[in-house]
């Protein structure tokens, strides 16, 4: 990702890390687990993950539906919190943080790509793609528009910017949807299912985009069901039953 890209610096919420290596690595876990509990039955979804995904690496997580992957991911972007365990991301402890800190080293630290799209359906593409900039006060509207402008021109969606979101095809909103996840200047896209809900030829343009996006340096952790998806990646974790098997 750009310099011009990324934020002016870690929140003060934050810890530090204390091992120096992991303090190179944007995502660093240890000992998380997760269960959930209904009816005094527990069902544990993520148990004793182990993780470092380094700088420009390409990582795919796959299993079957249930095994605890996208509970992981939701970790991972701080959606959720994990049971025991502990979390650095971008060499910050996060294990901890409130709701409030939470949400704002997502802003700064996280961009996201939904099975789903996830984009508002009465807003144009401009300003879907802008989002994730509304709450950062170090960035005035000017920049907001630059900002998006370059990221829907990198995902060959410039021409569209004044359109909505019903006026594309699946492809397109899911490549909008990569040009938000980007315009933050993220240290980490993590992918959920992003080819899910894409034909086949659409699910090829959104993974070449994604390797193109890696090829000039992004780190991406991505979640897929589809092993022919998974192997594009540079390493491929598979899990059974919350636990990354040999």
């Amino acid at each position: 990702m750009s310099s011009s890209m990324r934020d002016t610096g870690p929140s003060p919420d934050m810890l530090i890390v204390p091992s120096a290596a992991a303090a190179e690595k944007p995502i660093v876990l240890s000992a998380i687990s997760k269960s959930f509990h209904t009816e005094e039955v527990e069902t544990r979804a993520v148990s004793g993950i182990d993780l470092e995904v380094g700088r420009g690496d390409f990582v795919a997580i796959t299993g079957s539906s249930g095994c605890g992957k996208s509970t992981l991911l939701s970790i991972l972007g701080l959606l959720d919190s994990a049971d025991a365990g502990r979390y650095w991301l971008s060499g910050r402890e996060v294990t901890s943080l409130d709701a409030a800190g939470r949400a704002r080293a997502r802003r700064e630290r996280i961009g996201f790509i939904f099975q789903a799209f996830n984009l508002i359906s009465d807003l144009s593409i401009e300003d879907n793609v802008m989002l994730p900039l509304l709450y950062r006060k170090d960035i005035d509207r000017k920049q907001r528009l630059a900002r998006a402008s370059a990221v829907l021109d990198r995902v060959g969606m410039s021409h569209r910017l004044k359109h909505y979101p019903g006026q594309l095809s699946g492809g397109q909103q899911q490549r909008v949807a990569v040009a938000r996840a980007l315009v933050s200047g993220p240290d980490i896209l993590l992918a959920d299912e992003p080819t899910g809900n894409l034909d086949s030829d659409n699910g090829e343009i959104v993974m070449r985009l994604l390797q193109a996006l890696h090829a000039e340096g992004a780190t991406i952790c991505m979640v897929t069901h589809d092993p022919a998806y998974a192997r594009r990646a540079d390493r491929v974790l598979r899990m059974v039953d919350g636990r990354f098997m040999p």
